[in-house]
Formats: C-alpha cells, structure tokens, sequence
C-alpha cells in the first residue's frame, strides 16, 4: 500500500535552533495517526514542511506520492488542513468565506451545509464576530467539505465543547471508513486513544517512538491521590505499576503506570473517603516513557 506521508531525512534548522531533524516518517493510506510531542516538539514544525510552508534544510517529503516542493499546487488539491493558528477573511460571513475558498476544489462546498448543521454552526454570521470555538469549527468545515483524501489536523478540538468534540469524532470515524488519511497533532492522550490506529512520538525534533495506541495505553501514566477515614499504611500500596509519591495522614499521592483492575480492586477493599484521578497528561507519560533509555535516543 503507497504511504500518504512519508519523508526521508526531513530538517529544518533555525541557525543554532534545531527544528526538526533527519525525520524519516511512513503514514500509511487510510490511517488516523497521531503525531505527539511535548510543547517546543517542533511538531508544527514539521506540519509547515509538510505543506511546503516552510523550506527544509535538507531531506524531502512526499504526499500521495507527489513531492510537497515540486508539485505543492496538487499537494494541496488532496489535504484539508486545520491549523494551529487559522486565519480567514474577518470582513465575509462564514458563508462567503467558506465558498471562496472552496471554488478552488472541484467539490468545494458539497458539505458545507451538513457539516455546519452537525457541527451547530452559524454560517451566516460575520467571521468576525466568531468566537475561538466558532473560529475552529470553520476551520474544520473548511478542511472537510471538498472531500479531501488527506486531513492534516493541528490540534483541532481546541475551543470546541464537549459535545461539538463528540460529533467531530464521529465525522472523523466517518472519513476513516471512505478511506481518508488523519495526520492528527494532539496533546490529550484520551482522545489520541480514542481515534487514532498509531501514534508517533517527537521529542526535541527527533521522532524517538512509533508505536501503536495500544502500546501508547500500556506506558501511560497518571497521578491519583486517595483521602482514608483513617491514617494510610503505606504497605497497603506496595502494588506492581504503583508507586508512592506522598504520604501523610489520611492523604497519600500515587503515581500509577499500567493496567488498572488490581489497585481498583484493592481500593475497593479501603475506606475511601475520597480519590482525585485526573486525566493522564502526555508530559507525564512521555516522561516516564523514556526514562531509563539513555535520554537522547
């Protein structure tokens, strides 16, 4: 099967700032794959090369088998992009400027009205008067609705509700199934989880891991603190994939790696009085992920 991304070697250096190095990345037709980083990763970066934004320092990138430099007219014929900082013509209606951008697409404009419908977008406002979240929806109609066969998305759900977040989701599962390609830039390991088949991970401009979600769930970490009726004994957490950060009095602070089921069983055997268990933060895992092996493979 012919990659929908891939690069050989692809570098952008910023005079003594590296930006991204010697990066060699095979997306596969028809996948959702998730691109994560810590902030500073250079993962937007690496986007801009993608579109032919910016100029390499050295190495190519290929896009449905056209070179991003030489053929960057048709390139951008099959993406629909969602940047991380959209601009669009403040002055139109979201209307106006949803149909001027997709007259350059022969099947500009096909979905617009299904997509501002499922997405509860006004598109008759002036783009102005748009919220951040109704900033972002547009973006995302407009990446959509001249059926692209590759979606490049820089942390599209910023500003969206929970419940918009939900149907984009849905409408992302949607391009999957027609065979569309996700190049999807996100911090939130839940929703990386959620919708992607494999993930790669950036670190300081180099890509460090390929992995699928499934080995991606298998390193997360996460933070939980549980309040007792009583004092703690630490010996009661002396559990495989749990570690203890601090204890004292009734409170102690976890850090849990791993599968769940056993501590959960555990606890359900203690008098809790009350657990905080907040998401697991990609910092915290990529962390974790590496330490150990060396630090700058």
């Amino acid at each position: 099967m012919e990659n929908a991304i891939e690069t050989l070697g692809l570098t952008k250096l910023y005079g003594q700032a590296r930006g991204i190095q010697n990066l060699d990345l095979q997306v596969r037709q028809g996948e959702v794959f998730g691109f994560l980083g810590p902030n500073g990763a250079s993962k937007t970066t690496t986007i801009r090369l993608l579109l032919n934004l910016l100029q390499p320092t050295r190495g190519s990138a290929m896009i449905m088998g056209m070179d991003v430099a030489k053929q960057s007219v048709d390139v951008r014929r099959v993406c629909g992009v969602v940047s991380g900082e959209p601009a669009f013509f403040d002055s139109l209606s979201g209307r106006a400027h949803l149909a001027m951008m997709q007259s350059y697409h022969a099947k500009g404009g096909s979905r617009t009205e299904e997509l501002a419908e499922r997405l509860s977008f006004d598109l008759d406002r002036p783009v102005r008067s748009y919220s951040h979240g109704n900033k972002q929806k547009l973006a995302i109609i407009q990446a959509l609705s001249h059926q692209p066969q590759l979606l490049i998305l820089d942390e599209p759900t910023g500003g969206l509700d929970p419940l918009v977040q939900r149907e984009f989701y849905k409408i992302l599962a949607e391009e999957k199934a027609r065979g569309v390609t996700v190049f999807f830039s996100s911090h939130v390991l839940s929703e990386v989880e959620r919708i992607c088949d494999r993930v790669g991970i950036i670190r300081e401009g180099e890509l460090v891991a390929l992995l699928d979600v499934n080995d991606l769930h298998k390193q997360q970490v996460r933070h939980m603190e549980v309040t007792l009726n009583r004092d703690v004994d630490v010996s009661e957490f002396q559990l495989e994939g749990v570690e203890i950060v601090h204890c004292e009095g009734h409170h102690i602070e976890l850090k849990v790696s791993g599968g769940l089921g056993a501590l959960l069983q555990h606890l359900a055997a203690l008098p809790v009085e009350d657990i905080v268990f907040p998401e697991a933060s990609l910092e915290d895992t990529f962390t974790e992920f590496y330490s150990g092996r060396g630090g700058d493979e």
